[in-house]
């Protein structure tokens, strides 16, 4: 999702079981005062708080291109922290009423606020919109217990990019649209060899998603799980295959966010980033560059698909003109406006998008497609029922990925420390476990 979340906020201490000084605070954060009126965007109008495109270029673009065509005014207000964003609605649950008409966010933070009964049964409004085509596997993402605790709104996933002239440096025989992590390290280290300059490129800064290429796509592609398998020896080998590949990485990817930049000054010849964070280089030079999916391992095609959705909390002032908003903005209209704007997909499927799409989103769509329709295709969720513990979750990687990669430890020691770290954080959360780890029937536990 556009998920720029600081792995550090003031609000980590979940606010959720605190007195109403808290709450007051957790409204002001979110860009509303104590007193429940809008203190910031566009005036006063039906609130509509989001995680998703909740960055400050995104945000604009949605109420200047979207909202501004619905028939009354939307204060949208961009909630760039889970932990702020579930407690927000938690909050207002708490007070017994609530400011906040409509919330978007991600599958996890549905999942949340539907397991503390804070959300309307979206049932009959999904069953409404049935002549949008959303896809089977993303309804039964929004299905809580038999129920549909959010409707579909938006979806992307991670991918690969790279400037043409890095095929040239392709191991023999290797097909980029299919490619395995072995494959890979082969093709930097060549580039790396015949250019003189370390060329692959991952986003390792602070706002970078470093901590998804670890959860979706290495984890699973090598291990098959996450948690479960997060000190295994099949973890190991991960990490060591890690290690190889950031050695041939250029040395400012420790601050990238956004790998587009770096591809378009050709900092970088091959990278890996959010399908968002990518797209000005595809749209800006699309004859110069080529996306393709993630390698597949030992396991498989590790992927992490990102849905997004909208949903109503029991305390909305205005549930009727909140269902109205999410029928105006899953019309294929908005839909459309939302892909051509800011390259976020409709959750439907691929082949169903229109056949004029700019070239840059049309080819990130038809490497969705494959990645999506891959024989060993092994989905992940994003993380699922952290609630405030989503930060120190997402902690966990980046400290792992800093003591292994960054500074050299060794592999074995720093998995059986951090395996610890992520059974508190698993179990503060009273978490189950989530795909491609197995069902749990209590707390995930790690291995």
């Amino acid at each position: 999702m556009t998920n720029h979340w600081s792995r550090r906020n003031v609000l980590r201490a979940g606010l959720g079981a605190a007195g109403l000084g808290a709450a007051g605070a957790l409204l002001s954060a979110c860009g509303l005062g104590g007193s429940g009126t809008p203190s910031s965007g566009d005036g006063e109008g039906m609130v509509f708080l989001s995680s998703q495109l909740a960055n400050t270029q995104e945000s604009e673009i949605l109420r200047r291109t979207v909202l501004s065509g619905f028939d009354r005014p939307v204060e949208f207000i961009g909630a760039t922290n889970t932990s702020q964003f579930v407690d927000r609605i938690r909050a207002e649950a708490k007070a017994g009423t609530g400011n906040v008409a409509l919330v978007g966010g991600v599958q996890g933070e549905f999942v949340a606020m539907a397991a503390d009964g804070v959300l309307r049964d979206m049932t009959d409004v999904v069953e409404g919109l049935s002549d949008r085509g959303f896809n089977e596997q993303y309804l039964e993402l929004a299905q809580v217990d038999g129920r549909y605790a959010f409707v579909p709104w938006i979806q992307a996933s991670y991918i690969m990019a790279a400037r043409r002239e890095a095929l040239r440096f392709l191991p023999a025989g290797a097909d980029v649209n299919a490619l395995t992590y072995d494959q890979l390290l082969a093709w930097t280290s060549a580039i790396q060899q015949a250019t003189g300059s370390s060329r692959f490129g991952l986003p390792a800064g602070t706002d970078g998603l470093v901590k998804r290429f670890l959860q979706g796509y290495t984890y699973p592609s090598f291990t098959g799980g996450v948690n479960t398998t997060f000190a295994s020896p099949d973890a190991a080998t991960m990490w060591n295959w890690v290690k190889q590949v950031w050695a041939t990485a250029n040395p400012q990817s420790v601050t990238y966010a956004f790998m587009q930049e770096p591809l378009l000054s050709g900092e970088v010849w091959v990278a890996w980033d959010h399908a968002v964070r990518l797209i000005d280089a595809l749209q800006a030079q699309p004859d110069e560059f080529v996306s393709f999916p993630a390698p597949t391992g030992p396991r498989g095609l590790g992927f992490l698909p990102v849905l997004g959705g909208l949903g109503v909390p029991n305390t909305s002032p205005d549930p009727d003109g909140a269902i109205a908003l999410i029928t105006y903005l899953t019309d294929p209209a908005q839909a459309a406006t939302i892909l051509r704007e800011m390259a976020w997909f409709p959750p439907i499927g691929l082949d169903q998008l229109p056949g004029d799409l700019p070239p840059g989103i049309a080819a990130e769509a038809a490497t969705l497609q494959a990645m999506a329709d891959a024989p060993d295709a092994l989905v992940s969720s994003l993380p699922v029922g952290l609630g405030a513990q989503g930060g120190a979750y997402d902690q966990v990687f980046v400290d792992t990925f800093t003591a292994i990669v960054l500074d050299g430890k060794d592999v074995p020691g720093v998995l059986t420390t951090q395996s610890k770290v992520l059974q508190d954080v698993l179990t503060t959360a009273n978490a189950s476990c989530w795909r491609p780890d197995p069902e749990s029937a209590g707390v995930c536990r790690v291995a």
